[in-house]
């Protein structure tokens, strides 16, 4: 439902700006907002900026539901808070060409902001093709984080246009530029690793770079361009024809298991994961991996799933370890741990790693509006299987409502439940001893 709160209601006296204002040349627009945007490696600041955003339409959803019940001047202030809201996107997508670097990049955090945490396919149709000019000057004359800010968008962007010729469009119009700089050796390495969407061979090239074991220099410097890149390989992967899916698994199967040995770990769990998740392609299409090479991958993934150097990170051994677990179990018995994921009345059950995979990659990029965009975004739904929106009136949504002591009854017992699966599987000194 695309109804604002509305302003002034009892429930909202004094309802504050839909979006953070980005600080124009001038000094214009609200500060918090902007200057938070401003510092994208500020990870505290863009929680409370999703948070404020996410928590201004959980109650405009709510004020919406009474909306239809209330009086005619409800309906007028509905419609003021829906256009205020719209001009402040306009103003964002002005500010996009501003002069000054800091400006741009704070109005493409707040789109980047406002996109994910919202279904806005409706206002961004009429503008998709003057905002895609202003990203692509931002992807061609921006540096590397204002450069990684524009993919961000041109991928949220792509999201709201849903299946239909107009995201086609968009993608198509700037893919060439995309693969340009995902190509250029000499482009910043964040601006590279933000515009992955570009054809498996290219990606490739990144993540098949000579001297990506352990100790490389090439590793160190650009250890999460591998990472994107081997993961956004992996989300292709998920979606190529069979006949594909035999070539790749000739032609690069073997190349994985190196990876395993990389000095980063992020790199080392994408490429396990990614073992997996051809392990489960090969499977469907029949086909059979089970040879000598296959023995030797067990090996190393066993070291893995209970390495105990302490010259890494305790936490980061956990990780490996719980992770590792998994994939080798997977590769072993065929047996993988189901994930449920709720978002409003509905749940959606991740039970394969290519499910993982596609759920994390949208994931990455919606934050913590992912729930959001299950429950409205036709596109996510229908990549997922989940079927057209629900449309729920104001008393289906009051009865979905659990009181305050039932979720304190439920969270103890979840605690109590997840507390016992955790001892059975937690890390313990006999297991490395």
């Amino acid at each position: 439902m695309k109804v604002l709160c509305c302003v002034g209601c009892s429930r909202h006296p004094s309802p504050s700006p839909a979006w953070p204002l980005p600080k124009g040349p001038q000094g214009k627009g609200a500060p918090t907002g902007a200057q938070s945007s401003a510092k994208p490696d500020s990870q505290a600041s863009d929680d409370e900026a999703v948070s404020e955003v996410l928590s201004h339409y959980s109650s405009a959803s709510e004020g919406a539901s009474l909306a239809e019940e209330g009086t005619g001047s409800e309906a007028v202030d509905e419609q003021a808070q829906e256009e205020e809201a719209e001009d402040k996107l306009k103003e964002y997508m002005d500010s996009i060409l501003d002069k000054s670097a800091k400006t741009r990049q704070a109005a493409l955090q707040s789109l980047r902001l406002a996109f994910s945490s919202k279904t806005l396919s409706e206002f961004l149709l009429e503008r998709r093709l003057t905002l895609t000019d202003s990203l692509e000057k931002c992807l061609k004359k921006g540096k590397g984080e204002e450069q990684a800010l524009a993919g961000t968008v041109l991928t949220l962007l792509c999201l709201q246009m849903g299946s239909g010729p107009e995201g086609e469009e968009v993608f198509r119009s700037l893919k060439p530029l995309l693969v340009s700089i995902l190509t250029d050796s000499t482009a910043s390495a964040i601006a590279r690793q933000s515009d992955l969407v570009s054809c498996l061979s290219c990606l490739e090239g990144i993540f098949n770079t000579p001297g990506v074991g352990e100790g490389s220099s090439v590793l160190v410097q650009h250890g999460p361009l591998h990472c994107s890149a081997l993961q956004s390989w992996s989300l292709l992967l998920t979606i190529c024809p069979t006949s594909h899916i035999k070539s790749i698994l000739d032609n690069h199967w073997l190349k994985l298991p190196l990876l395993l040995s990389s000095n980063s770990i992020a790199l080392r769990i994408v490429a396990g994961e990614t073992i997996a998740l051809v392990f489960e392609l090969a499977q469907d299409v029949e086909e059979d991996l089970c040879h000598q090479d296959t023995e030797f991958l067990r090996a190393q993934l066993k070291v893995l799933a209970t390495e105990s150097n302490k010259y890494r990170a305790k936490t980061d051994r956990r990780k490996q370890r719980s992770i590792f677990r998994d994939i080798l179990r997977f590769i072993e018995s065929g047996e993988y741990q189901e994930e449920t994921i709720r978002f409003g009345l509905e749940c959606m059950y991740v039970d394969s790693w290519a499910r993982r995979r596609t759920y994390q990659a949208f994931k990455e990029v919606l934050g913590s509006g992912i729930r959001h965009h299950l429950q409205n975004n036709e596109l996510l739904r229908e990549i997922f299987g989940l079927g057209p929106p629900l449309v729920l009136d104001a008393a289906t949504l009051k009865a979905s409502k659990v009181s305050r002591f039932e979720k304190h009854l439920y969270n103890s017992a979840a605690f109590k439940a997840r507390t016992k699966a955790r001892s059975r599987v937690r890390d313990k000194r006999a297991d490395v001893l």
